[in-house]
């Protein structure tokens, strides 16, 4: 399928779409969780992608008792990412070629993520990725995380763009959910997380990485060949 209309903006998640951030989380969160003595599964570490501390704090207290360390875990979680991140992160494969085509096309372009400001800009300022940003949307911007869609209609307007004639670009299932409540054309790019049939519902199409995404700007390319479809119009 095509998209149903040319986007006018774009809005980026960051960690796992475009920066190759999430399985040094996913090592961080589940040293730190053993640190404690607490075996986090599979199942709850999904849970926690995309979604801000505060949600996943609420979590942690709800799986371990609420005599769980939440801060403490918080803080070693940060040391270890540190660490693991020390030697720079990768962006996910077609970002850069992306972000270059939509600067080629003016196209504005806004990060709409769950991390705190101070974090993104310094990750996306590494990675050589925020110069071509309009702007930079974050938890600590909103009075809400995903997947309350408060952080795209802030990007959105922040862009000056309604949030119907956005295209956001998701890894994480809450992710997905904030940026369909907001209104906007959403693409799952995934990750650590599959699309499972209520993504694909949310959906305007699941693309299989971000070279696909830009083929979704030329209306000659089907998404056919490049998505698979979902039953959002």
């Amino acid at each position: 399928m095509i998209l149903p209309r040319q986007p006018r903006a774009v809005v980026f998640d960051m960690d796992g779409l475009l920066l190759d951030t999430e399985p040094l989380y996913r090592d961080a969160i589940l040293a730190a969780c053993d640190a404690l003595g607490h075996r986090m599964t599979v199942d709850q570490h999904q849970q926690m992608i995309g979604s801000p501390w505060d949600v996943n704090r609420r979590q942690l207290l709800g799986w371990f008792g609420e005599d769980f360390p939440a801060e403490a875990f918080h803080a070693d979680c940060r040391v270890r990412y540190h660490a693991l991140a020390a030697d720079g992160v990768q962006t996910r494969p077609g970002a850069r070629e992306l972000i270059d085509g939509l600067v080629r096309e003016g196209v504005p372009m806004a990060v709409a993520t769950s991390a705190g400001r101070v974090g993104a800009v310094d990750h996306l300022t590494r990675a050589g990725l925020i110069g071509s940003l309009t702007a930079v949307v974050t938890r600590d911007d909103v009075t809400r995380g995903k997947p309350d869609p408060e952080v795209f209609l802030h990007a959105a307007g922040r862009l000056g763009v309604a949030p119907a004639d956005c295209l956001a670009l998701e890894d994480s299932h809450n992710g997905v959910r904030a940026a369909s409540a907001a209104g906007m054309m959403t693409v799952m790019v995934p990750d650590l997380l599959e699309a499972t049939p209520e993504m694909m519902r949310l959906c305007v199409c699941v693309a299989p990485d971000l070279y696909a995404v830009r083929d979704l700007f030329e209306p000659t390319v089907g998404a056919s060949s490049i998505c698979v479809s979902s039953s959002r119009a």
